[in-house]
């Protein structure tokens, strides 16, 4: 795997960006990654750093892009595909379920993750997205989300739970039995931060499955770096315990209570942070229920208006009881960049 020779402090910038030439949004030497949605977007394009997510958004569909620094350079390598700028690496890894299920193709998955990062300049993980389809499907430990933590840990090996990157696992809508897995590594580690309000996933009870999720509740970028705070997937669970049950606007209350709580506990390391979402934040959005779609989207209108710029995706959560789980990035104004057509 080849890499940039110089070094410069990591950098990245998350741009939503209005397009109907995506192939465009790649030409850029600073360009790690940029990720289509829905049906619509192209399935597949030559270039390694682009990726199409399965969820069908609701409103305008924006592609969402990654900027690192220039140059950066990217491959294919023994299934995952890759772009580094030498501090960061984005990285892809697709895999069919087959014989031994989602377990499997997750352990598969994680494994040459580990492996891939774990020989690379970019070892640190920063940030993970997993996308699977069905996510809840099934009864008890038979559940498919559960049998995907068990194949995530395995694949993983023998893990500190204290280094564990941010995460997002979330339900494709499909039908294509595929484990779907991106992320961000780094040169330098990021620093863990955990939510006041929540107990950590990776210490969940046994009730929620026989291996807890693996992941910390946001990442803050490595030091020096010109980069946004990494929030995990979150939604409105307090303790361990799911809340507001069939009351979809009270779980979007409690979820945005929640990201509160956690920049709130990141800001005791990086003051500098803004201690409320605006126009250094990205958000994207993920709802269950198709016919819930606009009803999150005017109560984050009344909630933002235009000061947040979010992507709205018709998703599945990885409990059946939630509505809504949302994810991004935060930062300082001016660190992210604008809606661009």
């Amino acid at each position: 795997m080849h890499n940039p020779m110089e070094d410069t402090s990591p950098r990245l910038q998350v741009d939503y960006v209005d397009s109907t030439a995506p192939a465009v949004l790649l030409a850029g030497d600073d360009v790690l990654a940029a990720f289509g949605f829905g049906a619509d977007a192209p399935a597949a394009l030559p270039d390694p750093r682009y990726l199409r997510i399965p969820l069908e958004p609701h409103g305008p569909a924006w592609f969402e892009v990654w900027h690192g620094n220039a140059p950066v350079v990217r491959g294919r390598d023994d299934g995952v595909r890759w772009a580094s700028d030498g501090q960061l690496l984005f990285g892809v890894i697709e895999i069919h379920e087959g014989v031994g299920g989602i377990q499997e193709a997750a352990r598969r998955a994680y494994a040459r993750l580990a492996a891939f990062t774990a020989s690379s300049r970019t070892p640190h993980l920063l940030r993970i997205w997993n996308y699977v389809d069905d996510i809840t499907l099934g009864a008890g430990d038979d559940e498919r989300y559960r049998a995907f933590c068990v194949g995530r840990a395995r694949g993983l090996g023998s893990f500190d739970v204290q280094a564990l990157p941010a995460a997002t696992a979330i339900g494709r809508c499909d039908g294509e039995r595929v484990v779907q897995v991106y992320w961000l590594a780094s040169a330098a580690p990021g620093t863990p931060v955990e939510n006041p309000r929540q107990v950590s996933a990776y210490r969940y009870p046994r009730q929620y499955g026989p291996q807890s999720p693996s992941f910390a509740r946001a990442m803050l970028p490595p030091p020096g770096s010109s980069m946004p705070l990494l929030l995990s997937g979150t939604a409105a669970v307090v303790g361990h315990a799911s809340m507001h049950d069939g009351e979809l606007l009270a779980q979007l209350d409690e979820t945005f209570t929640n990201f509160d709580a956690l920049v709130g506990a990141a800001r005791v390391h990086d003051p500098s942070l803004p201690p409320h979402f605006g126009p250094g934040t990205r958000l994207k959005v993920y709802v269950r229920d198709r016919h819930d779609l606009p009803l999150v989207a005017d109560a984050l209108d009344r909630r933002f208006g235009d000061a947040v710029p979010r992507i709205i995706l018709h998703a599945a959560i990885c409990r059946r009881e939630l509505a809504v789980e949302i994810d991004g990035v935060h930062g300082r104004p001016g660190s992210q960049g604008n809606l661009a057509a």
